[in-house]
């Protein structure tokens, strides 16, 4: 699939807007995704609560972000890419 010059516009407008919030003060919990073209990837996750129930609200609420965007782009229902996902987590060597 290539890439038109909107594309990269749209992704280079996405890209700077994420930069310009990763420098906010407020945050609370932060979750970031790299895949490159190799589709080799790297993952951050932080989060400013230990309480264990407050970090399943962000983690929950980042993956529904996440996967509403996905599903939306990419043509497939929410629950589709939240398979995959899973698929692909337990590929990541997801830990318990």
């Amino acid at each position: 699939m290539s890439e038109t010059s909107d594309d990269g516009e749209e992704f280079d407008r996405v890209r700077e807007a994420a930069r310009e919030a990763l420098e906010r003060e407020d945050l609370g919990s932060v979750y970031v995704g790299l895949l490159d073209e190799s589709e080799e990837n790297e993952f951050y996750f932080a989060n400013e609560s230990e309480d264990p129930v407050a970090l399943q609200r962000a983690a929950a609420t980042q993956l529904g972000m996440l996967c509403r965007v996905l599903a939306d782009q990419s043509h497939l229902d929410v629950e589709e890419v939240a398979g995959l996902a899973a698929e692909r987590a337990n590929e990541l060597g997801v830990e318990r």
